[in-house]
């Protein structure tokens, strides 16, 4: 029996079961995971000082996976991003080590950076008409040659003034770190833009059906290459985040960030929405991915494990994501 002969054949009231499921079981995971590792361990899991940390943890992925949610909604992927990132963080550290250029002066040259790599993707992808996984891919290969070519393959560790390192570490507002007030600054605008604006919406309809959003008059390029730009942007940023974290430019600190990213978007389209990608679905995505590694570092479970829950969330993630987005075509 087909798959669409099955989906037929289900009663209304099981399609309805099945996509309360396919929209609320991320969350409900979530509260589960929370509230089983509260019970197993509560006076170092349920607290705080723990929940702050997760989130500072977590706010670089948050970061770079909403740039990438918003390469996603246009329907295209960007497979750059982790090592843009990379290269982003070693080139913000030489700037401002080796060019003595002003901690302002470097970001924003390194911001401007990501924006051009988005664009470069962006026009590779819809002028010259390459595939965006292999386009990305591409352009990410050469960007590591890029960051090994830039350092020497030797990390820049020497002569970070303090002032960087405060711009990841310090805690200027309400004691809150730095990266979480960064985080919600960057998904609060970002999910406003989606959400809210009139370019959010024809980004919305590119992604759903380009064909019709041509016919529409929305210029289905630009849209897509907004939508490289701001995925580039926001790997820019959390490769300079992560340099400031770190104290260092390395030429492969930001390249786990990659299979991340997709993980939490991925969650994300199935969480509230029938398969659909959106900026808080990957929050909540984000979410389940640093409170699970949490969980495992508190427990003391073994580095590899970490990899194992981090394929399997990815490969639960688009299973469900594909069974909301069947239901809502059913």
């Amino acid at each position: 029996m087909t798959a669409p002969a099955a989906r037929r054949r289900l009663s209304p009231r099981a399609k309805a079961a099945l996509g309360i499921f396919a929209r609320y079981a991320t969350i409900v995971g979530l509260v589960a995971m929370i509230v089983a590792f509260s019970l197993v361990s509560p006076r170092a899991f349920p607290t705080l000082n723990n929940f702050t940390n997760v989130l500072n943890q977590a706010s670089l992925t948050m970061i770079i996976a909403a740039g990438l949610t918003l390469a996603v909604i246009v329907g295209e992927l960007d497979l750059s991003i982790g090592f843009a990132a990379s290269l982003h963080g070693i080139l913000v550290t030489g700037l401002i080590v080796s060019n003595q250029l002003p901690i302002p002066v470097a970001v924003a040259i390194v911001l401007v950076a990501g924006a051009v790599i988005g664009l470069i993707n962006g026009l590779i992808v819809t002028k010259i008409k390459v595939n965006s996984v292999i386009a990305t891919l591409g352009v990410g290969t050469i960007l590591t040659g890029l960051a090994f070519a830039y350092s020497a393959g030797v990390p820049i560790v020497s002569g970070v003034p303090e002032d960087f390192l405060q711009l990841s570490l310090g805690r200027w507002l309400f004691g809150i770190p730095n990266n979480i007030l960064i985080m919600v600054v960057v998904l609060g605008g970002l999910w406003t833009l989606v959400e809210r604006t009139a370019i959010g919406q024809e980004i919305q309809a590119v992604g759903g059906n380009p064909s019709a959003a041509r016919l529409a008059g929305i210029d289905t390029d630009r849209i897509k290459i907004l939508g490289f730009v701001i995925s580039g942007v926001c790997a820019a940023l959390t490769g300079i985040l992560l340099a400031s974290r770190l104290g260092s430019g390395t030429a492969s600190a930001a390249d786990g960030y990659l299979l991340t990213a997709f993980a939490a978007v991925f969650l994300g389209s199935a969480t509230l929405r029938d398969g659909e990608f959106h900026v808080l679905g990957t929050l909540i995505g984000a979410l389940i991915i640093a409170f699970g590694f949490n969980g495992l570092n508190i427990f003391g479970a073994p580095t590899f494990s970490q990899y194992v829950l981090q394929g399997a969330i990815l490969i639960v993630a688009v299973g469900l994501s594909s069974l909301g987005r069947s239901i809502s075509e059913s």
